[in-house]
């Protein structure tokens, strides 16, 4: 009876004291993970699994090293996603968004302190590179109505204090994202800020060995996801009752019971609601011989995003000729852009000699050729010719960087739009296709 009870408190009753990813199998435990559903489709498939606690260490130097190479003392976190990279510690993410209760001072030694919901510090002392968990980080009118200012001149001395024992004393504190109060204590402090997102995103966006394996695997929990919803779509578009929130709740779903965490859109459209692009879905009831157009924009297993799209003709009908160009001219531009990705080709390289989309379909294009991903959309883009900035990146790609190379492809004025994205991992010599969802061959016309 004990031994029974015992396996029940383990997530996988069939594995020791750890799991594949070296996390406690621990039913109980306050660190949200993959399910069992997820891991027992990552180990049909022959995948890898991360080890945690060396992606978390791999973060944590990187980070450290970014803050030594610039000469701070250290860098202060309000970003959720920041200190996700940080800490590999969640806590409400989407209200920490627009109601930043939350922070992360990295001094220069490596010593990390997070200030946290003052009832829940518990949720990072999973992690030990955390060293301290306090609270009062929470700089916000609603929390703090006309006392703002008092809990920012607290807050800011406790960062004085830690960067004068573990960043040797040095003002230059580099901060990615504060409310104003936050800003103006902190220099009152005699603080000289410096621009934080440039060191975070610069740090995030090279991966590292088990960054890349945790990937892989929250790229497969995705692509089940879309076959589910995709399978859900083909059986009940058509039926008089079937809308485009229906078939977007199944990826929803499905993200879900793999341990995945939220969607950052709601970008799905059907028939003439994919032109212009960006309609977001809703309560259209969904039609036999239309196209639709997704854009994935999920925060998966392990928070990291997989974010792809693909459009799909349902129908017993053949697409309009036209459509089936377009979906043509829209895969071309993407495969043949990728092919330009290797380490060293400076980004402003790949604007100037990226595919050149049809006139009739210049002025909808995407927003950008090509984009950086890990925990979500991240540095570096990729801008079209007709809006590149000068100066604005002038980097070289590096292996473990992923970019994700999207296309929209539609007429002003047409009744569809083409969306395809693949997310690809740039190799010592190249790159990999992370993208296994194969493209609709209807659309593709054959």
């Amino acid at each position: 009876m004990n031994q029974h009870y015992r396996d029940r408190r383990k997530i996988d009753p069939n594995k020791g004291t750890t799991l594949g990813d070296g996390t406690p199998n621990d039913n109980d435990r306050v660190e949200i993970g993959p399910t069992q559903l997820a891991f027992g489709e990552w180990e049909a498939a022959g995948l890898i699994l991360p080890n945690l606690e060396r992606m978390r260490e791999h973060r944590w130097k990187r980070l450290t090293q970014h803050v030594v190479d610039r000469g701070y003392g250290g860098v202060l976190l309000f970003d959720p996603l920041n200190i996700r990279y940080a800490t590999d510690s969640t806590n409400m993410q989407l209200w920490n968004t627009h109601n930043p209760f939350r922070a992360l001072l990295l001094c220069a030694d490596g010593y990390m302190v997070i200030w946290d919901y003052k009832q829940s510090p518990f949720l990072s002392t999973f992690n030990p590179l955390v060293r301290e968990q306090r609270s009062g980080a929470d700089l916000f009118y609603f929390d703090r109505g006309d006392k703002v200012d008092v809990a920012a001149d607290k807050l800011s001395n406790e960062v004085r204090e830690l960067i004068q024992e573990h960043g040797g004393g040095n003002m230059r504190l580099a901060v990615d994202k504060i409310m104003l109060h936050g800003l103006r204590a902190l220099e009152a402090q005699g603080f000289e800020i410096m621009e934080g997102e440039e060191l975070t995103e610069k740090a995030r966006a090279v991966k590292g060995p088990d960054e890349i394996l945790a990937m892989r695997c929250a790229n497969h929990a995705c692509e089940t996801s879309v076959r589910a919803m995709e399978d859900f779509a083909r059986a009940n578009v058509g039926d008089g009752k079937t809308s485009e929130d229906d078939i977007w709740a199944v990826l929803h779903a499905e993200n879900i019971r793999r341990g995945g965490e939220w969607i950052e859109t709601r970008l799905l459209a059907s028939g003439q609601r994919t032109n212009p692009w960006f309609q977001e879905c809703g309560p259209r009831i969904t039609q036999q011989n239309e196209i639709i157009s997704f854009d994935t924009d999920l925060v998966g297993s392990y928070g990291i995003c997989i974010d792809i799209s693909r459009s799909w003709w349902i129908g017993d009908e053949k697409p309009p000729a036209e459509m089936v160009y377009a979906m043509q001219h829209a895969h071309e531009h993407i495969m043949t852009n990728m092919e330009m990705l290797k380490p060293g080709v400076m980004i402003p390289e790949l604007t100037a000699n990226a595919h050149v989309l049809d006139d009739q379909f210049q002025a909808q294009k995407y927003g950008c050729l090509m984009h950086g991903v890990g925990l979500c959309d991240e540095w570096p883009l990729v801008a079209y010719p007709d809006a590149a900035v000068e100066g604005a990146y002038d980097y070289p790609l590096e292996p473990g960087m992923v970019l994700c190379v999207e296309a929209c492809v539609g007429a002003v004025g047409g009744a569809f739009s083409i969306k395809l994205e693949d997310q690809v991992l740039i190799t010592e010599d190249g790159y990999e296709n992370l993208t296994k969802y194969p493209f609709d061959p209807v659309l593709m016309g054959q």
